[in-house]
């Protein structure tokens, strides 16, 4: 089985805007943010579903979705934070962690086709690293 591009990202064969990682978890931001810091919180043991991850790897997963919700209230004043466990976009387990004030930026749909902007990116990304 190839490698996801989740699991690219933690060999380093891809770049991201990283803005935690431990011996267990990643943390970068979705290239395609629902609102400013939207990050995906990644295991770094590849399986497909949340829910087939031992309980180790789950508990840190989840404990690193708290320290991100944490950030994004802390350093960018969101007074809301979505959590999000889709799987389908990516066959590695993640979960998309984002701020919000308003119901409409809770709901909004990315465009998919936009291109990022890496600079800003890696600005935010600086700016909630811990």
């Amino acid at each position: 089985m190839a490698d996801s591009i989740f699991t690219k990202i933690i060999k380093g064969e891809i770049p991201s805007h990283k803005v935690y990682e431990d011996e267990r978890v990643i943390v970068f931001l979705d290239i395609h943010p629902k609102t400013p810091g939207h990050a995906l919180v990644v295991p770094k043991r590849e399986v497909e579903f949340v829910w087939d991850l031992d309980e180790t790897d789950y508990q840190a997963l989840m404990a690193a979705v708290k320290k991100v919700a944490d950030r994004l209230r802390d350093v960018l004043d969101y007074p809301y934070v979505g959590e999000l466990i889709f799987g389908m976009d990516v066959p590695h387990a993640h979960v998309h962690v984002y701020g919000f004030k308003t119901a409409e930026e809770a709901r909004r749909v990315p465009d998919q086709t936009a291109e990022p902007d890496h600079e800003a990116m890696a600005a935010l990304a600086k700016k909630l690293a811990f």
